[in-house]
């Protein structure tokens, strides 16, 4: 059982996964200090406020915190356009592989095999 999580672990795409969370997890903070820093305060000029995230609203003892709301929304954006722009970046260093039209030369041997194995049997 050790073995078999050793080989799991070490596959490719569970060490490029574990990678990209901890690149991911360095990505966000990056952009969380953009937002805040720079881009909360270019809003902020426009709105009054400096801190998006001071903007709440207040119904009953229930206090709705929109500016967290924002700044979180704007995080996502600047998170899913710069993903964006790497997978088109990606794609146009590595071309995607053309599909297969044709049965693979896997297929091509079975299927020989089968139908000797048919003939064989019909002899």
């Amino acid at each position: 059982m050790l073995k078999e999580f050793k080989d799991f672990i070490s596959r490719g795409n569970v060490m490029g996964l574990a990678i990209a969370v901890i690149i991911g997890g360095a990505f966000t903070a990056i952009v969380n200090s953009l937002v805040t820093n720079l881009i909360n305060p270019l809003i902020g000029i426009f709105i009054g406020k400096i801190d998006l995230s001071d903007l709440v609203f207040k119904v009953g003892d229930a206090t709705f915190k929109y500016g967290s709301f924002i700044n979180a929304i704007i995080n996502f954006i600047i998170i899913a356009f710069v993903v964006f722009l790497l997978m088109k970046a990606v794609t146009k260093v590595i071309p995607m592989r053309p599909k297969e039209t044709g049965p693979s030369q896997e297929e091509i041997y079975l299927k020989e095999i089968r139908d000797l194995l048919a003939e064989q049997k019909n002899k």
